[in-house]
């Protein structure tokens, strides 16, 4: 009896003992986690500005922000600005180099981006016919390669993504069914596109995003070429102007998402990963926005009434863009690199018919 006593005492101070070491490894494993948990009791805080308006910015910004609050838990959070709130759209890109502003949606030519790849940005003419045109072109024909390298080349700003969205359309107060009708109108336009557009005498005209509105109604402005009909309807400017011209310069807005080299490089790894994972989310939503909206809002929308001007005539525009890429290709050759990816993907989608091409 007294044996087995012993045995469960030995037992007992067996458990205890290990007991003991146990509570001591918490207690150090406690210790090691001090740093992560007192990290996240101080989150990381970004300012974060889109190049848009309230209305707009509600569909093409807010979602991918709000996914990332939520998926990082407290561990990064980012105050959302919309167009010119904190910086006007111009400046972002200084802002951002500088870090004034911590992250960005913008395109390349609006913020006046010193990249060389600026000019591609927004609205290069004829690039593009579908909003799906813009991740293929970046993920299977290199331009995401060459875009990564021009902002490493010009430092302080880190490039992650780009994705297509609306095409850029005509809505305006007078009634375009001709070339002809271009000449004189003062339009709300993207830098690249207004200079191509002159040569058709566009005046482009550039004020704050939400000026845009009120400038129509006092006469500053004719109209805008900066959009397709989805965003004529949420941001009101459907509200000020009577047409809306089927042609468009452009299929598909390449706009992209930035952050500042430093912040991007002390973000942990796996927030860096959420916020990759927001950004991609956030391309899809506008994919399947943008593409229903403009059926739907060209089918049934009252507010624009649908002009068209002639295929045979419009070609001009399209040979006109033709001879713009010449001339951009001539500049360097990260210009002539991309040009030509442009032409291949064209020859490609020619080949391939409809649905790739309108005819």
């Amino acid at each position: 009896m007294k044996k087995d006593k012993k045995i469960i005492t030995n037992k007992r101070r067996s458990f205890i003992k290990k007991a003991g070491l146990l509570t001591l490894g918490a207690a150090g494993a406690a210790t090691v986690k001090a740093p992560y948990v007192y990290a996240a009791s101080k989150p990381i805080k970004w300012r974060f500005q889109t190049y848009a308006g309230a209305a707009l910015g509600e569909h093409v910004t807010k979602p991918v922000i709000d996914k990332i609050n939520e998926a990082a838990k407290g561990e990064l959070e980012i105050e959302l600005y919309y167009a010119d709130q904190l910086v006007p759209t111009g400046e972002l890109f200084r802002a951002l180099q500088t870090g004034t502003i911590d992250a960005v949606h913008s395109d390349d030519d609006s913020m006046a981006s010193p990249a060389e790849v600026r000019v591609f940005g927004g609205y290069f003419p004829m690039a593009t016919r579908h909003a799906l045109d813009v991740p293929v072109l970046f993920n299977q024909y290199g331009l995401s390669d060459i875009w990564t390298k021009a902002y490493e080349k010009v430092g302080g700003v880190k490039w992650l993504s780009a994705a297509g969205q609306d095409p850029c359309n005509f809505n305006t107060k007078k009634e375009i069914t001709s070339l002809a009708d271009l000449d004189g109108l003062k339009l709300y336009t993207f830098p690249t596109a207004g200079r191509f557009l002159s040569q058709f005498g566009v005046v482009p005209v550039s004020i704050p995003y939400e000026d845009t509105e009120v400038a129509v109604q006092t006469g500053e402005l004719d109209g805008m070429s900066w959009s397709g009909i989805t965003e004529d309807y949420t941001v009101g400017w459907a509200d000020v102007t009577d047409y809306f011209l089927t042609n468009n310069i452009s299929g598909a807005w390449i706009g992209s998402f930035f952050v500042n080299e430093k912040r991007w490089a002390d973000l942990p790894e796996h927030l860096k990963r959420v916020v990759m994972s927001a950004i991609e989310s956030g391309h899809h939503y506008r994919n399947q926005w943008y593409w229903g909206g403009e059926a739907k809002l060209r089918a049934t929308g009252t507010k624009l009434k649908l002009r068209s001007i002639p295929q045979n005539e419009w070609r001009e525009v399209e040979d006109a863009a033709d001879k713009f890429w010449q001339e951009i290709s001539e500049t360097g050759e990260t210009a002539e690199k991309i040009v030509n990816i442009f032409r291949d993907y064209r020859k490609v989608i020619n080949s391939a018919g409809i649905p790739y091409t309108f005819s």
